[in-house]
C-alpha cells in the first residue's frame, strides 16, 4: 500500500513537471513570436486595466447609452468584478507562491514600466476581465458581445507582456467566470423579453400631451442620460404641462396633488418622473382624483417601471400617445383599531419591517458624505454587527423577526432576495419572514449567500391576501418603495386590486 500511494505521489509530481514545462514553452512561443499590430497596443491595455480602471469606465459608459438594461449589466459586470477581485487578492494569491516569469527572452518594447511583485498565480488581471465580461454578457449578451474581445485582450495581454504564464491567466479567467456564476446565483437577471401581463385598462390616448401634467423629481437620483427626461418628453408629447419640483415651485406631494387635480379637470392624466418614492405618490394623486398615471423612469433602480414593463421615457410617451393602458394592483398600510389613527399608506413594490428600514436609514446618512456604494457597505455591516429582532405579533402569533417582507405580487425567489415580478395583477401579497433564532443572524446571512433562504427553518415564505401585525413597540420603523417611516404598532397589510391604471407600451 505505501509502494502503491508513493506511485501515485511520484506520479503527480511527474505531471505537475510536464504541466509547468509546458507552460514555459508556451511563455517562450508567446515571447518570440513578433506582434507588429500588437506593440502600440496590447501593454496600454494592460495598464489601463490596473485596479479595474478600465472596465470601471467601460461600466460607465454602457450605463450611460444602455438604457435599462444596459445599467442592470454594468452592475452586474462590476459586481462580478469585485468579487473576483477579491477573491484572487486574499485566498487565490495568498494560498499561491509562484514566481513572475524572467523577462530574458520578452522584447523590451513590450515591458510594463512597473513590473508587478506579488505572486504570478493566478492573474488578477484575467480574473477581473473575464468577470466583467461574463457579468455584462448574463444580463445583455450584446453588450457582453462587445466587451468580450476587450476582456479577451487584456487577459492575453499579460502573456504578451511577460507578466503571467499561460496557467496563470488561465486560472484567473477560470476563477473569473465563476464569480460570475456566483453573482447569478444570488441575483438572477431579468430574462429576456419576459413582461407582466396586466389586464388591459381604458385611459385616454393623449396624441400631443395635451392633458397630461407631468411632475418631475429632480431629486431621484436619475441615471445619465444624454438627453434629460423634460427633453425626451417635449420630442413626443410637446403639449404636455410639466412641473419640476424645487424650492420655488413647492413639495412634490402639492405638485402631484394639483396635476392630478388638473388632470381630472381635463379628462388628462397625470405623468411623474422619478424612482419608485416618486411614483408611489403618485400613484396616491391618482387613485384620489381618478386619473391614470403615466411612469416615465427617471430613479435609481426604477423598480416599478421595469417591472411594468417601461423602459424609459420615450417608451412611456408613446404609450400615452397611443392610450394604451393597463390595471395594476396596489398594496396597502391599514393602520389597527388599536394603533394611533392615521391614513393607510400604499406601496406599489414592497414592504418591509426589521432590519431593512433601518439599512435604509442609514445609507441615506452616510451616502452623502461618502458616496453611495462606501454609505451602502457600512450600512450593511452596521447592521449586521448591531440590528437587534423585532418582537410582533404576525396573523395573532408572537413572533421574533430579523425582517417581514410584503411584495405587491409575487416575486421569484431564487437568490438572495426577491428581484422580479412578472405580474401587477395577480391579487397576493408576497410575504417572507425571517425568525431570530440561535445563531440566527450568522445562520441567516450564510444561507442566503448560498442562495437557499427557502431551506431553512428560520425562513418562511408564503402567498396571502391579508396579513395583520400587532404588538409592534413604539419607535418601530417600517419601510415601503424606499421610503423609511415610523410605524404604528397595529395594521393590516392587503391589496387594492387593479386599483390604479398605468400607461404602458405594447409588447409584442
Amino acid at each position: 500500500m505505501y509502494e502503491e500511494a508513493a506511485g501515485r505521489g511520484r506520479g503527480a509530481r511527474a505531471a505537475a513537471r510536464r504541466l509547468r514545462a509546458a507552460d514555459r514553452v508556451l511563455f517562450a512561443r508567446v515571447a518570440a513570436t513578433r506582434w507588429p499590430g500588437a506593440e502600440p497596443v496590447l501593454p496600454r491595455l494592460s495598464r489601463g486595466a490596473d485596479h479595474g480602471f478600465l472596465w470601471f469606465g467601460t461600466a460607465a459608459a454602457i450605463a450611460a447609452v444602455g438604457g435599462p438594461r444596459g445599467r442592470r449589466a454594468a452592475l452586474r459586470g462590476i459586481g462580478s468584478l469585485a468579487l473576483a477581485s477579491a477573491t484572487v487578492n486574499t485566498a487565490g494569491k495568498g494560498a499561491f507562491r509562484r514566481a513572475r516569469p524572467v523577462l530574458d527572452t520578452v522584447p523590451v518594447i513590450r515591458h510594463l514600466s512597473r513590473q508587478p511583485i506579488t505572486s504570478s498565480f493566478p492573474s488578477g488581471h484575467a480574473a477581473s476581465a473575464t468577470a466583467f465580461a461574463c457579468g455584462v454578457a448574463m444580463e445583455s449578451p450584446r453588450w457582453g458581445a462587445a466587451v468580450a474581445p476587450v476582456a479577451w485582450s487584456v487577459a492575453f495581454s499579460r502573456i504578451y507582456t511577460g507578466v503571467h504564464y499561460p496557467s496563470d491567466v488561465l486560472a484567473g479567467m477560470a476563477l473569473g467566470f465563476g464569480a460570475a456564476l456566483v453573482v447569478r446565483r444570488l441575483v438572477p437577471p431579468r430574462p429576456r423579453g419576459t413582461h407582466p401581463t396586466p389586464p388591459p385598462a381604458e385611459a385616454p390616448a393623449l396624441p400631443d400631451g395635451e392633458g397630461l401634467y407631468v411632475v418631475v423629481n429632480p431629486s431621484a437620483g436619475a441615471q445619465p442620460q444624454f438627453l434629460d427626461p423634460v427633453r425626451q418628453l417635449a420630442a413626443v408629447l410637446p403639449e404636455a404641462e410639466v412641473a419640476v419640483v424645487g424650492e420655488d415651485t413647492g413639495s412634490l406631494p402639492e405638485l402631484l396633488d394639483a396635476a392630478a387635480k388638473e388632470a381630472e379637470r381635463s379628462g388628462g392624466a397625470l405623468g411623474v418622473c422619478g424612482g419608485d418614492g416618486s411614483v408611489a405618490a403618485a400613484a396616491v394623486a391618482a387613485m384620489a382624483h381618478g386619473v391614470p398615471l403615466a411612469v416615465l423612469p427617471g430613479g435609481t433602480f426604477n423598480h416599478f417601471a421595469t417591472d411594468l414593463g417601461v423602459e424609459n421615457v420615450p417608451e412611456a410617451c408613446r404609450a400615452v400617445a397611443n392610450g394604451s393602458a393597463v390595471a395594476v394592483d396596489v398594496g396597502r398600510v391599514r393602520p389597527g383599531p388599536r394603533a394611533a389613527s392615521g391614513p393607510p399608506a400604499y406601496f406599489l413594490n414592497t414592504f418591509s419591517l426589521g432590519v431593512y428600514p433601518e439599512l435604509v436609514r442609514l445609507r441615506e446618512r452616510w451616502s452623502p458624505r461618502v458616496g453611495g456604494p462606501l454609505g451602502s457597505a457600512a450600512a450593511v455591516l452596521h447592521v449586521l454587527r448591531t440590528a437587534q429582532p423585532v418582537t410582533a405579533r404576525i396573523n395573532g402569533r408572537r413572533r421574533e423577526l430579523w425582517l417581514l417582507f410584503a411584495g405587491s405580487g409575487a416575486y421569484h425567489s431564487v437568490g438572495i432576495a426577491p428581484v422580479r415580478r412578472d405580474n401587477l395583477a395577480d391579487g397576493v401579497l408576497d410575504v417572507r419572514a425571517a425568525h431570530a433564532g440561535r445563531f440566527g443572524r450568522t445562520r441567516l446571512l450564510a444561507t442566503a449567500l448560498a442562495g437557499g433562504l427557502a431551506r431553512t427553518r428560520l425562513y418562511a415564505a408564503g402567498r396571502l391576501r391579508r396579513v395583520t401585525v400587532s404588538g409592534l413597540p413604539d419607535g418601530t420603523r417600517m419601510a415601503y418603495d424606499g421610503e423609511v417611516v415610523p410605524a404604528p404598532t397595529a395594521f393590516v397589510l392587503d391589496k387594492l386590486e387593479r386599483a390604479l391604471t398605468v400607461y404602458r407600451p405594447v409588447k409584442d
